[in-house]
Parts: structure tokens; C-alpha cells; sequence
């Protein structure tokens, strides 16, 4: 099995799968419109200089995307409960090939997320220059990175049975405290969790649409610091996996 064959047919098993097409797609727009619609006349949403339909757009942007990579990884999991990963080691797909069509196929689905939420964030009226829009999706994209390695390391270290409630608890802690349902204060120990946490820096993306140039140092470091951290973890828990097996 060649390594394009390989990730075509990931991403036709993730297109295939209903509910992660729901909860990457369908339940962050529908949230949209029902928290951005009832306020898409509000210019500054608690005093942070951006207006509802720009700041829940990112923000559900950013929940989306980030249950898209988190499950492409997580279906990890699954894979092992069926000795699927097993028999795919004695094929000559390296294991490179295989976690880099986990990775790809979520970043796939992830710009997926991401284009309709932006189309839908259009459709309120949030209207920026196409430079904006593209310097945007960009800080989405690389913000993800943590997320994709998260991914797998949770696909490698529990089980199938609790793989589900494991990915949805974590990506609803980082949505809630990175504020994701709601601005984040300037002040005050949540501020300073809120910080620490790189789907704060997700949601903060929303700031280049009210015309900031982007992430602070603070940001480049966290989300760096988290994708190093969790790369390495990923490895462990693959390395301790394949021993196992």
C-alpha cells in the first residue's frame, strides 16, 4: 500500500464517519448562527474591539478545527481495539506515512471547518481584506499544531471505549478556558490560565480581523512550547504502543 493510496483512503473512512462530520461541521455552524445571529449588531463585544459574528466565528472556527484534528488522531485508538495498526506494520507503509495521513487527512477537514465557518461569518457581515482573511487562517492552522499531536498521543494511550469521552472533555476544557463561549478578561487568574493554553492563541486570531497585526511573543512561545511537549509525548506513547504489540 502506497503512501497516497493510503491517506485517500483516510480520508474517504473520515468523510465516511457521521458523527465526527457532525461534531467538526455541523454543530460548531449551528452554534454560530445561534450565539453570533442573536448578536450580529453588537460592534464590541465586552469591550474587546471585535464584534460578535468576527469573534464567534473564529472562536467556533477554532472548536471545529480542533475536534477535526483531535478525532483524526484519535481514531488511533480504534484501529488498535481492531489489530488494524498491527497488520498495516507488516506492510511496507512506514510508520511516517501512517501518522502523516492521520495528520493530513485532519488538517483536511480541519480547512473544511474553517471555510464554512468563515462563509457563515460572511454571511453576518464580517468583511476584512482577502490579506486578512488568509493571515487568519493561517495563525488557525499553525495554532493546531499542539492539537494534531494531542491527537496522537490520546490515539496511542487509552482505549477505544474512552477515546470519546477523552477527546470530547479535553476539547471542551480548552474551548472554555480559552475563550471560545465567551471573551476572556485582560486581568485576573483566567487571564493568566487562558495564556497558558493554545486554544486561547486560536481564539486571539480573531483580533486580525479588527485590524491587529497578529500573535504577541507570548503567543509564538506557548504554542511552540505545546507542540514540542506534546511531539515528544506522541512519540513515547507510539513507542511504548508498538513495544506492546
Amino acid at each position: 500500500m502506497t503512501r497516497l493510496v493510503f491517506a485517500r483512503y483516510e480520508l474517504l473512512r473520515l468523510l465516511r464517519n457521521r458523527r465526527f462530520v457532525v461534531f467538526s461541521l455541523a454543530f460548531p455552524l449551528v452554534l454560530f448562527y445561534a450565539i453570533a445571529g442573536a448578536n450580529r449588531h453588537v460592534r464590541d463585544l465586552q469591550h474587546t474591539g471585535i464584534s460578535a459574528p468576527l469573534y464567534f466565528m473564529v472562536g467556533l472556527a477554532a472548536f471545529g478545527t480542533m475536534n477535526a484534528v483531535l478525532g483524526a488522531g484519535a481514531r488511533i485508538a480504534a484501529e488498535r481495539a481492531l489489530g488494524w495498526n498491527r497488520q498495516l506494520r507488516l506492510t511496507p507503509l512506514s510508520a511516517r506515512a501512517y501518522l502523516g495521513a492521520k495528520v493530513v487527512t485532519g488538517y483536511l477537514m480541519a480547512l473544511v471547518a474553517m471555510a464554512v465557518l468563515f462563509v457563515a461569518g460572511a454571511s453576518l457581515g464580517v468583511s476584512m481584506a482577502a490579506a486578512r482573511w488568509l493571515q487568519m487562517a493561517g495563525m488557525l492552522l499553525i495554532g493546531l499544531l499542539p492539537f494534531v499531536a494531542l491527537g496522537i498521543f490520546v490515539g496511542h494511550l487509552v482505549s477505544s471505549d474512552s477515546v470519546g469521552p477523552a477527546i470530547g472533555g479535553t476539547t471542551a476544557i480548552f474551548a472554555l478556558l480559552g475563550g471560545v463561549w465567551f471573551p476572556i478578561s485582560r486581568h485576573g487568574v483566567l487571564h493568566l490560565i487562558a495564556q497558558a493554553l493554545p486554544s486561547y492563541w486560536l481564539v486571539q486570531a480573531a483580533h486580525v480581523g479588527a485590524g491587529a497585526r497578529g500573535w504577541t511573543a507570548t503567543g509564538w512561545l506557548v504554542v511552540a512550547a505545546w507542540t514540542v511537549a506534546l511531539a515528544v509525548a506522541a512519540r513515547w506513547a507510539y513507542r511504548r504502543d508498538t513495544r506492546r504489540d
